[in-house]
């Protein structure tokens, strides 16, 4: 019996591995071939084959630990290989997938063998007590009963194995939710350190668990038993650390983005603060001026014509030219807040650059006086909704010249809360989702891709939220806010 099961298991063990490693693999890296199913089989395939062929080619004795050193790097060698052979993207985070991947499967079996070896032990004691009881009838029961129960311990061990490699593996697919994160090699670093130190307390113990005494083998923590239980604490301490590892590297990113999020939106309310700071000084100039000058007007025209002297055409078109230029420098907005006037006034100009035919509609973007939200935090969640607009909009008009672009605005009063909603056209295609929001398709990640962050950020300062739907070729995005004073954590106290 002993001669099919130390064959089958670690068939069976390899075959399970190389599952788990297209699972993982498979999880951030794209395969080369279209099939994923496919590409994942062949990877798994080849995977058990190659460390089946590995794990017989002159199988050391149990103390040659320079044989078990040269298995472990070849085997860091062909989960490298694999990932060049299957999968397209070869890149610093492969090494720690491959890194990762081994650690894992190391611990996993030595904390399998150690805890679940003593069993196999004492149910070998037990066999050799029911012998001498004179239970068994015959050697072969004693036999079959020895076989079955080595058996049965060794499909535990190898359960346990495969069942803590991939919760292992899991675990980390989802605490790595930036799966295209490009790491640089200080991230790789920080990665890598605990999958290789979980190499290192492998083969550490590859090396120690056996030693010779007289010419005969002997286990470590036969001679220690407090090493029966010390042994895989550490083992699973150091398998937690690569899990925290993760999860942290994760955590880092994550404020990473939420801190650049953060400085742009200051610099973005710093910039339009100052802008309608000196919109404001200049329509008030304008406004002015153009009082002034529509009355200058009227008595030009009027002293053309006085003491019965002949109406000159050329004059009138002139000065009706002049009053139309002056018409055209009218607020076109007027939503009762001077600061989402302005906005709308910059933003529309910007938009007749980048997409012409573009037309914006807030008719119904209309202001209380008795806002209580601070009129920058509405002009950073409209200001990044109208940026979001005009980008889409652009896109459509350079993919389809002919098609309609357009962006409306408007406003709600439910109670005390205040709904600003933005409508605009584009193509039907988003990028692939971040973190529930569509996620940037430019190149420069880290300053752009951030509007819809910043306007959830803005919203929840008033103990509101931020919603978007998609109908076919509209985006349509909903904010909803309390109207009073945002909370001690904004970026602006109360006046």
């Amino acid at each position: 019996m002993s001669e099919w099961v130390n064959i089958l298991f670690p068939v069976l063990l390899f075959g399970f591995q190389g599952h788990c490693l297209q699972y993982f693999y498979g999880s951030f890296l794209e395969g080369r071939m279209r099939d994923t199913k496919k590409n994942g089989l062949a990877a798994a395939v080849s995977y058990a084959a190659l460390r089946l062929a590995i794990s017989w080619a002159g199988a050391p004795e149990a103390w040659d630990y320079r044989a078990a050193a040269v298995k472990m790097a070849a085997t860091l060698c062909l989960l490298l290989a694999l990932a060049f052979c299957f999968y397209r993207t070869f890149t610093l985070l492969t090494i720690f997938l491959a890194a990762a991947f081994q650690a894992i499967a190391d611990i996993s079996r030595y904390v399998a063998v150690i805890l679940l070896g003593e069993l196999g032990e004492g149910l070998l004691d037990f066999w050799n007590w029911c012998a001498g009881k004179g239970v068994f009838a015959s050697a072969r029961a004693f036999s079959t009963a020895v076989g079955a129960g080595l058996a049965g311990e060794w499909l535990l061990e190898y359960l346990a194995m495969v069942l803590l490699l991939r919760l292992s593996l899991q675990k980390i697919v989802n605490d790595f939710r930036e799966k295209d994160y490009g790491i640089h090699r200080t991230e790789l670093l920080f990665l890598l350190t605990p999958a290789a130190t979980g190499l290192m307390i492998c083969l550490l113990l590859r090396i120690i668990i056996i030693t010779m005494e007289d010419g005969v083998p002997r286990i470590l923590y036969d001679k220690y038993p407090i090493l029966i239980a010390a042994l895989p604490a550490i083992l699973l301490l150091s398998l937690l650390s690569i899990l925290c590892g993760v999860k942290l590297f994760q955590d880092m990113i994550d404020l990473n983005r939420e801190k650049s999020g953060r400085m742009v939106l200051e610099k973005q309310v710093a910039s339009l603060q100052e802008h309608m700071d000196e919109m404001e000084r200049v329509y008030s100039g304008i406004r002015s001026v153009k009082h002034d000058m529509k009355n200058t007007l009227l008595v030009i025209e009027r002293l053309s014509v006085a003491g019965g002297a002949k109406e000159n055409p050329e004059l009138r078109r002139y000065l009706a030219g002049l009053n139309r230029t002056f018409e055209e420098l009218e607020v076109r907005f007027k939503t009762g807040n001077a600061v989402v006037d302005a906005l709308l006034h910059m933003k529309s100009h910007e938009a007749a650059r980048e997409a012409p035919g573009l037309q914006i509609d807030a008719e119904e973007l209309l202001f209380s006086p008795k806002l209580q939200i601070h009129s920058y935090d509405i002009g950073v969640i409209l200001g990044n909704a109208l940026d979001n607009a005009i980008e889409a909009c652009r896109k459509l008009k350079e993919k389809e010249p002919e098609a309609e672009a357009y962006i409306r605005l408007c406003s709600l009063q439910k109670g005390n809360f205040l709904i600003l909603q933005a409508e605009n056209s584009f193509d039907g295609r988003l990028a692939r989702w971040q973190e529930g929001l569509p996620a940037t398709d430019k190149a420069d990640k880290k300053l752009h891709g951030i509007g819809l962050a910043n306007i959830k950020s803005t919203a929840e300062k008033y103990q509101g939220t931020m919603d978007f739907k998609i109908k076919g070729r509209t985006f349509l995005l909903s904010v909803m806010m309390k109207n009073e004073r945002g909370g001690e954590n904004g970026f602006w106290s109360d006046q």
